[in-house]
C-alpha cells in the first residue's frame, strides 16, 4: 500500500486542501476530491503518478463542504462511486441547496472560489453508515461516524491510518499551531470533545488532515485541538457578554490569531494557507450560533 499527498494548491497557495491517494492492491482510491476549481490540479498530479480518472473507481469524502468534496459529481460522472455520510448522500445527488446556502455566502466568488458542482447519479453515492466498511482498491475501510465540525462527518481508518477530514483540527507540517474550523450550522463543543476520544480510541500512529498533511504527532494534534476548541469558544463568549457585534467580533478573533500565529513564526504563503483553510469569520458564525443555541437551552 502507498500514501501520497496531493497539494492541491487551492487560490495559487500550497497547503491549504489536500487530497489522499492510495494505492491499494487492486487500484487507487481517492480520499478527499477538492472542489472543482482545483480539480486540474488534482489530474495532474494523478497523472503524475500514473493514474488517470478511469483508474479511480472509489473515491471516499469525509464531508460535503465544498472544500472537501466540491468536485465529487465530477467523479461521479467519470463512473467512480463516491461514499459519503447518509446526511451528505442527497447533497451530492442535488447539490442546490448546498449551492444556494454557499452563494449566500460567496456570492460573486463562488465560481473563483469552487468551481463547477456538478450532481452526482444516485446509482454512484453509496451512504455509509457508522461502523460500515469499506472495500476498495482491495482494501478495508472502516468509516467512523465524527460530529462536531458537521454532522454529516466521517473519519476513514485504514488499518493504524486515519484520514481526518476536519475532526482532528488544522495543522501545518511546519507550523505546531493548531486552528479550529467551525463553520455554521453544526458546530458543537460538547460533541466535538466526544469525537475527538473516539479518534484517540482507533489508536492510530498517523493521522491525515485535510488541511494539511500527515502528522505522526496523534496525541498532541488531538490534545491541542481540545485545548483549541475550548480556549475559542470562551474567547468567543467573552465577546458576546461585551455585547460585540459580528464585525468587532471577526476584527478582534482575527487580531488574536494572528497574534499567536506570530508567537509561533508563521509567516508569508503558511500564513494565507492558514487563512484559506479556515476563514475567521466563519468561525465567528459558528461559533456564535453554538453558543446562542445553548444558551436557550
Amino acid at each position: 500500500m502507498q500514501i501520497e499527498t496531493i497539494d492541491l494548491h487551492y487560490r495559487g497557495v500550497a497547503q491549504v486542501i489536500a487530497a489522499y491517494l492510495i494505492i491499494g492492491p487492486e487500484g487507487p482510491v481517492l480520499v478527499e476530491t477538492g472542489p472543482g476549481s482545483t480539480l486540474q490540479t488534482l489530474l495532474l498530479s494523478l497523472g503524475e503518478h500514473g493514474v488517470a480518472p478511469k483508474d479511480i473507481r472509489h473515491v471516499l469524502v469525509t464531508h460535503i463542504h465544498l472544500d472537501h468534496a466540491g468536485a465529487a459529481g465530477w467523479w461521479a460522472g467519470q463512473g467512480a462511486t463516491v461514499y459519503v455520510h447518509p446526511f451528505g448522500a442527497p447533497h451530492l445527488i442535488d447539490p442546490s441547496k448546498l449551492i444556494a446556502s454557499a452563494t449566500r455566502i460567496y456570492k460573486d466568488e463562488m465560481e473563483t472560489l469552487w468551481g463547477e458542482i456538478l450532481p452526482a447519479s444516485p446509482d454512484k453515492v453509496i451512504a455509509v453508515q457508522d461502523g460500515q466498511v469499506i472495500d476498495a482498491g482491495g482494501l478495508s475501510f472502516t468509516a467512523m461516524e465524527t460530529p462536531g465540525h458537521a454532522r454529516h462527518h466521517h473519519v476513514y481508518q485504514l488499518g493504524d491510518t486515519v484520514f481526518t477530514g476536519d475532526a482532528a483540527g488544522i495543522r501545518f507540517p511546519s507550523s505546531p499551531w493548531i486552528d479550529v474550523p467551525a463553520p455554521p450550522p453544526e458546530f458543537d463543543l460538547e460533541v466535538w470533545k466526544v469525537t475527538i476520544e473516539k479518534i484517540r480510541a482507533l489508536g492510530a500512529t498517523t493521522l491525515y488532515p485535510t488541511h494539511f498533511g500527515p502528522t505522526r504527532e496523534v496525541d498532541l494534534q488531538l490534545d491541542g485541538l481540545r485545548i483549541a476548541l475550548e480556549e475559542t469558544v470562551e474567547f468567543v463568549q467573552s465577546m458576546m457578554d461585551e455585547g460585540l457585534d459580528r464585525d468587532q467580533m471577526v476584527a478582534r478573533y482575527t487580531q488574536r490569531l494572528a497574534d499567536r500565529v506570530a508567537e509561533v513564526e508563521v509567516t508569508g504563503n503558511l500564513a494565507r494557507a492558514m487563512e484559506f483553510a479556515n476563514p475567521k469569520a466563519m468561525s465567528i458564525d459558528g461559533i456564535s450560533r453554538y453558543l446562542r443555541k445553548r444558551a436557550e437551552g
